[in-house]
């Protein structure tokens, strides 16, 4: 008996999930990030199970993944009958909304200044730096300096400020803030976007859950990446960095796969 040969969806979810890491209480955050981050936005539990079943994902691992999301105070979830609606908590919006630049800018705007802190090696001045660190705006140079673009941040005590326009990046630096296995993800990223794109059909897609369900792990996909790192200006990193490329073909994918409303998608599971 021959085997049933995949259909272009079948195959762009393939690619989109090749890498087995995707973390469900992860994709559960993009989902809602994607299409449910209005206040009034809630998605019924049915919808979220489909979604999850067509990307792959199987029923117990997405009730794990929605009761950890309560838990962590993400979601909150309301049983009406014999079914649930889930929705983004504030502090699950908050969280959402300030990821949105990085991950739907079609251009990245990236500021024209830049400033470095420098540490002492004194306690005070190991704790202030260390403070800075956790905001993930900026990239450990050494044990005791720092680097973020942008005008540095008020009331610094301890450290040593230097902010200015210009500046010369050697290669160890751009190696630094472009290391090996960021770059080789943004270019397995790249990739797997240009295979979606040559499977995806040439006219729009009309099934609102596929489209849902594409632009979910496409966007989870780049945030993995996009994320991970500081918003640096290309000077900073290296000669063959796939990010632009990455985000343009990324925006030409989500613009050939419009978000569909959550009513379009619950009125889906009906037919």
């Amino acid at each position: 008996m021959n085997e049933k040969t995949p259909d272009w969806f079948d195959i762009c979810v393939t690619r989109l999930t090749a890498s087995g890491t995707q973390r469900v209480w992860s994709v559960l955050v993009t989902i809602f990030g994607d299409l449910a981050q209005n206040e009034t936005d809630q998605i019924s539990g049915a919808l979220i199970t489909s979604l999850t079943s067509l990307a792959g994902i199987k029923a117990e691992a997405t009730r794990v993944a929605l009761h950890r999301l309560r838990k962590e105070g993400w979601i909150e979830s309301t049983r009406i009958g014999r079914n649930s609606v889930h929705r983004l908590t504030d502090f699950g919006r908050s969280q959402s909304a300030a990821a949105v630049p990085r991950i739907y800018a079609r251009e990245t705007v990236r500021p024209d200044i830049w400033h470095v802190l420098v540490g002492s090696g004194s306690d005070l001045a190991r704790q202030e730096l260390s403070d800075l660190m956790l905001t993930g705006d900026y990239i450990s140079l050494n044990n005791s300096t720092a680097m973020a673009p942008g005008p540095a941040p008020d009331g610094i005590e301890e450290l040593l400020v230097v902010q200015s326009k210009e500046i010369s990046v050697p290669n160890w630096l751009k190696d630094l803030c472009g290391p090996k296995a960021l770059k080789d993800s943004y270019d397995q990223l790249w990739e797997t976007a240009q295979a979606v794109k040559s499977h995806l059909p040439p006219n729009v897609v009309s099934d609102p859950m596929k489209v849902a369900v594409l632009r979910v792990l496409l966007v989870h996909s780049w945030r993995r990446v996009v994320l991970r790192h500081p918003d640096l200006p290309e000077t900073f990193l290296p000669d063959d960095w796939m990010g632009p490329a990455c985000r343009e073909v990324v925006s030409q994918l989500l613009a050939a796969l419009p978000r569909p409303s959550l009513d379009a998608l619950e009125k889906a599971l009906e037919s």
